[in-house]
């Protein structure tokens, strides 16, 4: 069990000292102390201040105080606004509200929010001894409610339900009003995302679209990229980057990688031009930016447009510059793995030139510049007004998320640092720890180590209860869809790194504990 629901009689307990509030206080409490989540339903906000009030009403007859019904219903809220402050709040769906078949209607629309949960994460804490007797699966007294009772939620190798539970009021308002407008496609939430992420990122433009692939192949086609055009990235990324090249008759270009950070080595770059080179596409992996400047100048020399692809990367900065806003183009993904990530796919185009801006709205659109009217091939690339609602709840609080995620990173490095690990560079062998460049910042899309017989330790971690990932076991020119385009053996310094990655939970709710658990297991004594 890891979520307590409260009924109205505990909470009126944890409000108004009586002979039984004793009990509810010291059970909240552990809950509170077991880590567990302690939430309020919504509907039960009259009955609560009703509640409260009748119990103020009578401690003050039974003291022979006279009170006004406006002064006791007054302090009622207070104690209520008081001591559920900390508390989560459930909402009330629709199906919850047709209960008066019931016998108790208000203790049924308690349970059957309590389905919501996963099956066993949650128990209604209640006095209400038919409740307890009816339903003793769902519920709990104040007494049975011992740390015994609750479980520590399993280590995830990221945390969604955590961020839910601190954004869930803007996020079922943002959805609620998606639902009541109804403009599914193209919603006023898409264009109200675009305009903060444009803000966000500081560049003049943002096109919301439908994927991180889709952001890509958006950019791409902007661009005129098509068959026979080359395209240099690099191949130590995930198959999207390689894949919208390829799906426009283009050949992406392979070149080598900087082993201190993974991202494509700048110092190869020019030799891999050739007259049908069209764009060079880096790849800001791990939440970590290219050495975008020697990009840029690499490009400039040669008239070629850079498209950053800053899936992974969305919130870091490279000389304080925000990841996005480097280069001709950026383009993210909102996947919901993501730093910035949504309840399904989403992603988005940046740039400061106006005429990239129409042509890729123009692209992700079908190529309509109106109505019925298509001036250029295009896809269905748009970005649900759904996802933006979700994008912009969670939005409000990526500021604080970013700073956690470099705390989390750095708590990392320092556990492993501390058992023996060493530096990626400053060592070839062992527990190795990423690299940040000093210019940059990281965003920790993932925390990626290296080390020796990866899948021993890997089932080592896993038979401990610790998830891992590997982010990318076998490079892009090795796959059987891309092989044919660059000799499997031209970029030994990806090879090398596929061979020994491995990535850690990774995500900014992230407790020290755990992180120093993890280090334990991955360097025992």
């Amino acid at each position: 069990m890891r979520h307590v629901l409260l009924d109205v009689d505990v909470v009126v307990d944890l409000c108004v000292s009586g002979a039984d509030s004793d009990a509810s206080v010291q059970a909240v409490a552990v809950a509170e102390q077991a880590g567990a989540s302690v939430w309020l339903y919504t509907g039960s906000v009259q009955g609560l201040e009703t509640a409260t009030a009748n119990a103020l009403r009578a401690l003050q007859a039974a003291a022979g105080v006279a009170a006004t019904d406006a002064g006791i219903q007054g302090r009622a809220r207070e104690l209520l606004r008081a001591r559920t402050a900390s508390y989560r709040w459930l909402s009330a769906l629709a199906g919850e509200g047709d209960v008066f078949a019931a016998d108790d209607p208000a203790a049924e629309q308690l349970l059957r929010a309590l389905d919501r949960f996963e099956s066993g994460a949650a128990r209604l804490l209640t006095r209400d001894p038919k409740l307890l007797a009816a339903h003793p699966d769902k519920t709990l007294a104040p007494g049975q409610c011992t740390a015994d009772a609750f479980s520590q939620a399993p280590l995830g190798f990221i945390d969604l339900a955590t961020q839910q539970d601190l954004i869930r009021p803007a996020l079922e308002l943002n959805l609620h009003r998606v639902l009541q407008h109804g403009r599914y496609v193209m919603g006023p939430e898409v264009g109200e995302l675009e305009t903060r992420l444009a803000e966000y990122v500081g560049v003049r433009h943002c096109i919301g679209v439908s994927s991180g692939t889709d952001a890509l192949l958006v950019a791409l086609m902007a661009l005129d990229v098509g068959p026979g055009a080359e395209v240099i990235t690099t191949p130590f990324t995930f198959v999207a980057t390689a894949e919208a090249i390829a799906l426009l008759g283009a050949v992406p270009v392979f070149v080598d990688i900087d082993p201190l950070t993974y991202n494509i080595d700048p110092a190869l770059i020019e030799a891999a031009i050739t007259e049908r080179t069209r764009a060079i596409m880096p790849v800001s992996l791990y939440g970590q930016c290219a050495d975008m400047d020697a990009i840029n100048a690499i490009a400039a020399r040669h008239g070629l447009p850079v498209i950053e692809d800053a899936a992974q990367s969305f919130g870091a900065t490279y000389k304080g510059r925000r990841s996005c806003g480097l280069s001709t183009i950026g383009c993210t993904s909102f996947f919901p793995s993501k730093p910035l990530g949504g309840y399904g796919d989403g992603g988005a185009c940046f740039t400061d030139d106006a005429d990239l801006a129409l042509r890729m709205r123009q692209v992700m659109n079908h190529g309509q510049d109106r109505r019925y009217s298509h001036a250029r091939l295009g896809i269905n690339g748009r970005l649900d007004a759904l996802q933006a609602a979700v994008l912009l709840a969670k939005l409000d609080i990526f500021d604080e998320e970013v700073p956690r995620r470099a705390e989390v990173g750095a708590a990392y490095s320092a556990a492993l640092i501390a058992r023996g690990a060493s530096v990626v560079g400053s060592a070839d062998a062992g527990l190795l720890v990423p690299h940040v460049a000093g210019h940059n910042t990281s965003v920790f899309a993932q925390y990626t180590i290296q080390v020796d017989d990866r899948a021993a330790i890997q089932q080592r971690l896993s038979e401990q209860g610790i998830p891992t990932a590997v982010h990318y076991p076998i490079p892009l020119n090795q796959q059987p869809a891309y092989r044919h385009l660059c000799c499997p053996d031209c970029t030994p310094l990806a090879a090398a790194a596929a061979e020994r990655v491995m990535s850690l939970p990774m995500h900014p709710y992230l407790a020290v504990d755990r992180i120093e658990r993890i280090a334990d297991v991955l360097l025992p004594g």
